[in-house]
């Protein structure tokens, strides 16, 4: 829940580098957060607004992206 949310921009960005890339090796890796820049980094975001889910979608990101170095 908003692994971020205490951090400076520079220290948040590398704490969701480390999680994409341990979702890369085929973790699961759940992230709740208000900040929709991460959505960059993720593969679905669902919405939940008072208690309901109002969206559901998938990320595509580009191939070499998504096999990470």
């Amino acid at each position: 829940d908003e692994p971020t949310g205490a951090l400076d921009s520079r220290n948040g960005q590398r704490v969701m580098e480390l999680l994409r890339r341990a979702a890369d090796d085929g973790r699961a890796v759940v992230v709740v957060t208000h900040d929709p820049r991460l959505e960059a980094l993720a593969d679905r975001v669902v919405t939940i607004e008072d208690g309901l889910i109002h969206g559901d979608r998938r990320i595509e990101r580009p191939a070499q992206e998504a096999s990470h170095a």
